[in-house]
């Protein structure tokens, strides 16, 4: 990432990394020990895949899940250097009374967690970390489970709720612009101008066919004149080089 010191940043390709430090509060000074790859894209080597898995918590079999409402990720790769594998489990809880939320980065919520200390036996509990745009981030546990150490994290966030409305700032797709509406609103002009006018040549002249569209003589010369605009434009082209008017004798 820019802007962080090379031995405090997370191997590459890592989606959750946690770094662990040794704090010198007589010299008041910091000390990185580890930088420890818990989820990411990875070769062999440092891990593996990422594999990510999205679970919708009332679909989960899980009866305790069904009481919730939310997504829960999960994600693969890490591996400590002493060959522990590591993943990340993050449960996206529904939070009604969010009302503004920008996506933080999770590496930097992480860390802001980590430094509130270190329980017995690896297992790091904190409290709920402010995003300070209304979503919260919180450290369950960092155990091994059945081999592997997992990170839990519960970040409560209104895009949790199944019935969050898009706030026009993430996506652009749903919005249209300027030029679809000009598109839209011309067609739709012409249109109603070629019913209108159709509708009125045949009450008041009675006519058939062709003769039914407004101005049909202008639009049945179309084709024809396209065709000598096109052909006054290449014989321009091609005579661009000739010297018109009278030579010196």
């Amino acid at each position: 990432m820019k802007g962080i010191p090379k031995d405090e940043d997370c191997p590459n390709y890592s989606r959750v990394c946690a770094i662990e430090r040794l704090d010198n509060t007589v010299e008041n000074k910091t000390t990185i020990i580890d930088t420890i790859p818990i989820a990411g894209e990875f070769s062999h080597s440092l891990g593996g895949a990422l594999d990510p898995k999205w679970t919708r918590m009332k679909s989960s079999a899980s009866n305790a899940d069904k009481e919730k409402e939310g997504v829960r990720l999960e994600m693969n790769g890490g591996k400590a250097s002493d060959g522990q594998k590591q993943k990340a489990i993050v449960e996206f809880l529904c939070d009604t009374s969010t009302r503004d939320y920008r996506r933080r980065d999770l590496l930097a919520a992480l860390d802001e967690e980590d430094d509130n200390g270190t329980g017995e036996d690896g297992d790091k509990k904190g409290e709920e970390v402010d995003d300070e745009h209304g979503g919260k981030l919180k450290l369950v546990s960092w155990n091994v489970e059945e081999g592997t150490k997992v990170l839990r994290l519960d970040w409560t966030t209104k895009y949790g709720c199944e019935d969050v409305k898009d706030d026009g700032t993430t996506s652009s797709s749903r919005h249209w612009g300027f030029f679809t509406w000009f598109i839209i609103i011309t067609f739709m002009g012409i249109a109603a101008y070629l019913i209108f006018g159709s509708w009125l040549n045949y009450n008041k002249y009675s006519a058939r066919g062709w003769d039914l569209v407004p101005h049909s003589e202008t639009i049945r010369d179309v084709p024809y004149l396209f065709r000598d605009w096109i052909r006054r434009v290449v014989n321009t082209i091609q005579g661009g080089g000739s010297r018109g008017g009278y030579s010196a004798v």
